[in-house]
């Protein structure tokens, strides 16, 4: 028998597909597609935090609005729709996480620790619970059927690319996971909504991190970890104290704005910008825009996807440290547990907590791997 178009020696309708509904267009896109193939689809959407509860506003979890849209989704399209309740697995795995990870100066990526934790850890054991055959989510990437089993790629779309984020996508998962929005521009998958007529089609995307809806990340880890808006010393590259903060917790690495130092003498008066952050003496050290390119950062908590093992030999390939920026050409490297990834040209502003994520060399299409820089060397 030949396979159906999630890869599966089955009729679709023996197939059940569990379909991770967040309740925005490229989920539920997803939804509607399968069904329409007459797959056995069963939308699922978990409950992951409480709006009031992370940034200490009164008013109704906005959450629960987007509960509501998968579950009009469901029903319009005709499939079983259940809510999850991981909003304490959420604010362990993700929040506290995030939280933490700037307390000790780091600039975390919320995103990919959700991808590893509840939504491809714990909703992928709960889709084989319920006896599906593969998860699929509305994620702008290609998994795609190698010669050594499934392989991570980037979107056909390389604007709407999310590969970034699921780096930390292990080889067993990624054999159960598929992503039918890879090979598709986000205007195809508007357009599919509106020819599903879903409620959703005209619902606009999300751009912030989804427990921060106004932006101010800040706040956050502020009301999680009080003990971040303690104040602090503004120094230079040399130890000279050029102002005061209220906090590390307001600053990342590469960071201009909200300094505030005023005017200094001669050429101290070019624009700097955040070097590195010093949680134990609560410093925040500044220098100018050359001072922030790195020729060597070191990865730990590393994710390999590719056949083909670490070496302590340098191996070409592309790196981003960043979800918007093009691929750079690198060397990486084994060294003990760790990745070693040393830069063509100086990268601007690494930073520990960061993801860095691998590509082949050749094309760049393909992930490979990835980890968490755990430290940055000029």
């Amino acid at each position: 028998m030949a396979a159906n178009s999630l890869g599966i020696d089955k009729p679709p309708a023996r197939t059940r597909a569990v379909v991770a509904m967040s309740g925005g267009v490229d989920s539920s896109v997803v939804a509607a597609l399968l069904a329409e193939q007459g797959y056995d689809v069963v939308g699922v959407t978990l409950q992951l935090y409480d709006h009031g509860s992370a940034v200490g506003r009164a008013g109704s979890c906005c959450a629960g609005q987007d509960i509501h849209d998968a579950r009009g989704v469901a029903d319009r399209i005709g499939v079983p729709h259940y809510v999850l309740d991981y909003e304490s697995r959420f604010r362990a795995d993700v929040m506290e996480s995030f939280a933490d990870a700037y307390a000790r100066g780091e600039t975390p990526v919320p995103c990919i620790a959700c991808n590893r934790t509840v939504k491809f850890r714990d909703l992928m054991a709960v889709a084989r619970d319920l006896g599906a055959d593969a998860l699929a989510t509305g994620h702008y990437v290609r998994r795609v059927a190698g010669p050594a089993g499934a392989e991570l790629h980037r979107a056909a779309d390389v604007t709407r690319d999310q590969s970034y984020f699921l780096f930390g996508t292990t080889p067993e998962q990624l054999e159960f996971l598929r992503f039918p929005l890879g090979d598709l521009p986000k205007s195809a998958t508007r357009a599919l909504a509106q020819r599903f007529d879903l409620p959703v089609a005209a619902k606009p995307d999300s751009q912030d991190i989804c427990f921060v809806p106004d932006g101010d990340y800040a706040a956050v880890v502020r009301k999680l970890r009080p003990s971040v808006a303690q104040s602090g010393e503004i120094v230079d590259i040399e130890g000279r104290v050029l102002g005061t903060h209220d906090g590390i917790v307001n600053f990342t690495v590469g960071q201009r704005r909200g300094l505030a130092l005023g005017a200094r003498d001669g050429t101290e008066n070019d624009p700097l910008y955040v070097l590195r952050l010093e949680p134990a003496t609560r410093r925040v050290v500044v220098g100018p825009r050359a001072a922030l390119g790195r020729d060597r950062i070191e990865l730990g908590d590393v994710n390999w996807l590719d056949p083909l093992p670490l070496s302590s030999e340098p191996r070409a390939v592309q790196v981003r440290v960043r979800s918007t920026q093009p691929l750079r050409p690198a060397t990486i490297e084994r060294q003990g547990t760790n990745l070693v990834v040393r830069f063509a040209e100086p990268e601007m502003g690494a930073a520990p907590g960061q993801a860095c994520v691998v590509h082949d060399a050749e094309t760049g299409s393909r992930v490979l791997g990835g980890g968490f820089i755990r430290r940055v060397d000029a």
